[in-house]
């Protein structure tokens, strides 16, 4: 019964939006280069690069990075985020790689909505970090998770076997409770991870190491709040860290020209946007 009641919803929502589906279509026919003809954007020197939720699947934001690095034609980038975090090892690629642009020219980050661990980590070295004031900024810590789903396996009849070699191979395994031993070598990485975060923001964002437990210690602030101790630069818009990122450049770059999306770029993440909530609207009520 669910497969056919699915099948008829979504049959349904294409019938609404069959003619969307025939000017999707139209507009790709009509916008798509033909072989002797090149699509290219118009010129820009200003650049935006968009870092939002989970920071895991980051190759495109390396990509967009890297060529902004590469491409002296761009004066200056806007980062503008709104992420919890995520990944250790990808929050510092993002974070190394805006330490080099900024040796080359000016980076400004915009906070939109939340700068914390992991985003922050990608932003401590811009030259401004403007926040809007509704933004929640910080959360500089370590985390490290893990499942024991060894009751339930023990109540299915299951045991688990392993042969291993090396006293620590299986710390933060999943079937049992972790031992001390196993706790503690987990600890002493999570340590050492948490000290290489708070000594890179002290040292980007000029703070005083000696007094972490203000900035640091997984605290979460407002922007305001985040802008006492140190961790922004400013309260204020996104029309703000536009403005201050032009100013920034204007000594080189006279006529500010912002990078923007294609017509078709626009149309397509609108259409994709509308269709998948209404998507989601007609699967929240099987999925919860």
């Amino acid at each position: 019964m669910f497969i056919i009641n699915f099948f008829k919803r979504i049959l349904s929502l294409l019938q609404n939006y069959f003619k969307s589906f025939l000017l999707i279509i139209f507009a790709i026919w009509l916008f798509s280069p033909s072989d002797n003809q090149e699509f290219t954007k118009p010129k820009y020197n200003l650049a935006k690069v968009y870092i939002t939720g989970e920071i895991m699947m980051i190759d495109e934001i390396v990509e967009e990075l890297r060529e902004i690095y590469f491409d002296d034609s761009i004066k200056g980038v806007l980062l503008i985020i709104d992420s919890g975090g995520g990944a250790v090892d990808k929050s510092v690629e993002i974070s190394d790689i805006v330490k080099k642009i900024k040796e080359k020219k000016p980076v400004v980050t915009y906070a939109s909505g939340t700068l914390a661990s992991g985003s922050l980590y990608s932003a401590i070295w811009s030259n401004k970090i403007i926040a809007n004031r509704g933004s929640l900024i910080g959360s500089i810590g370590v985390l490290f998770s893990g499942f024991n789903y060894g009751k339930l396996m023990e109540s299915l009849g299951l045991s688990h076997q392993i042969l291993k070699m090396g006293k620590y191979k299986e710390s933060g395994t999943a079937h049992r409770e972790w031992t001390t031993d196993e706790k503690a070598e987990i600890e002493k990485i999570m340590k050492d991870t948490y000290n290489m975060f708070v000594n890179d923001v002290a040292t980007a964002r000029d703070l005083n190491i000696s007094k972490q437990e203000v900035f640091a210690d997984a605290h979460i602030f407002t922007a305001r709040q985040a802008l006492e101790v140190g961790l922004i630069d400013e309260v204020g818009t996104l029309l703000d860290a536009e403005m201050i990122l032009e100013k920034l450049t204007a000594s080189f770059n006279p006529i500010p020209v912002w990078e923007k999306e294609s017509q078709m770029e626009k149309f397509m993440k609108e259409f994709s946007s509308e269709l998948f909530s209404h998507i989601s609207l007609y699967l929240e009520p099987r999925l919860k």
